[in-house]
């Protein structure tokens, strides 16, 4: 062999051993052939409408024109990571009807917390195990039954991307049913067993873990218009202060978790997403970027008559529970969800890497 040929035989096998960088000089596009998501509402797309009980229109009617599973009027952040991906929106793990789960599935649950009690049954650990279950059964049937175009391919599932929304529950949970003192000495509880979670879906053979903070709850119009707390625990947002500040403490504490997994966990790529800061952003930049007050929603009633969205009531002679004209207008649909238009917003900022660390786009969020 010339020396040549050698020399480019030499870079070529340099190249392909590393496979971090593209000629531009980035990194290359993590080719995700399909996302394993484990969360609460915020990322359910239609597990507690298919186990418990239906969410009933006018959900879903500003993107799909119906009812989809989804505690908003459209899409969630992680359908925006679906689209990011080129990938299918996915089907949750606990529908039964027309699921296609080649290229993932959505653990996911309204109400879920990674620690029981809560207000649903799916807690963070009942997800794992179904994953595993999920893993296990799909692969035996895959290479039984001549390759099922709608079941996992057993060698995705080391490429796939695994995205965690969980913990707002826990905190809100606490806040109604205890003190602040008392929900901020559990986070440590929390977090281990979070870390767990984690553990569990590598030693599976999970690498690439896209891990999104909690969100500022104490901007919830549910929070504000339920907080009997001092009128000075305001801030210049109108957001429950003490509310945000634990869940700052929390998100704290997330990150530091990660980092310690990072050094545990060889070969784990782990990308920490602050949803809490492009979250605050919107809601304090909400005006300039044309949507309404962030404290008013557009579906259900919380002042005087509680009236949650998908219900309606004559009170007084005045229907409850008919949305707003402009959707797209509002940050809350619900006044716990967020909105299609919210999401997108959302969605843009934190799938470019812009709030992440390490700061890596979604779709280079494979590398270690």
């Amino acid at each position: 062999m010339s020396v040549g040929r050698c020399f480019v035989s030499l870079c070529l096998t340099l190249f392909l051993a590393t496979g971090v960088r593209s000629a531009s000089g980035g990194r290359r596009r993590c080719d995700f052939p399909a996302i394993y998501n484990f969360g609460d509402s915020n990322s359910d797309t239609g597990a507690i409408n298919a186990a418990l009980y239906p969410v009933n229109p006018p959900n879903g009617m500003t993107f799909f024109g119906h009812p989809s599973g989804r505690f908003c009027d459209g899409r969630l952040i992680v359908d925006f990571i679906s689209d990011a991906l080129k990938l299918p929106f996915l089907s949750p793990y606990l529908d039964s009807v027309r699921t296609n789960f080649r290229h993932g599935a959505n653990f996911a649950t309204g109400g879920s917390s990674i620690l029981p009690p809560g207000y649903s049954p799916f807690h963070l650990g009942i997800q794992i195990s179904q994953f595993l279950r999920f893993k296990a059964r799909t692969t035996m049937l895959y290479n039984q039954f001549n390759r099922t175009g709608t079941l996992p391919r057993p060698q995705d599932f080391s490429k796939a991307l695994y995205t965690f929304d969980i913990g707002q529950n826990d905190l809100s949970h606490g806040f109604q049913y205890s003190t602040e003192e008392e929900v901020l000495a559990m986070i440590p509880n929390l977090l281990d067993k979070f870390a767990e979670a984690v553990s569990q879906l590598y030693d599976e053979g999970a690498r690439a873990f896209w891990v999104h903070n909690t969100g500022p709850v104490g901007c919830l119009p549910y929070s504000i218009i339920y907080d009997e707390s001092k009128p000075g625990n305001l801030d210049e947002n109108g957001c429950v202060r003490p509310q945000n500040e634990v869940a700052q403490e929390f998100n704290r504490q997330l990150k530091d978790k990660l980092s310690q997994l990072g050094t545990k966990l060889i070969g784990a790529a782990l990308t920490y997403v602050d949803v809490y800061s492009a979250k605050y952003a919107l809601i304090s930049q909400a005006k300039s970027e044309g949507f309404a007050n962030p404290s008013d929603f557009c579906c259900g009633s919380f002042y005087g008559y509680h009236i949650d969205c998908g219900k309606k009531a004559v009170v007084n002679g005045t229907e409850y529970g008919n949305p707003c004209r402009e959707p797209s207008k509002h940050v809350s649909w619900d006044g716990i969800h967020y909105s299609d238009a919210a999401n997108k917003w959302v969605a843009k900022r934190i799938l470019s890497g812009s709030f992440s660390q390490p700061a890596v786009p979604i779709t280079e969020a494979c590398h270690p």
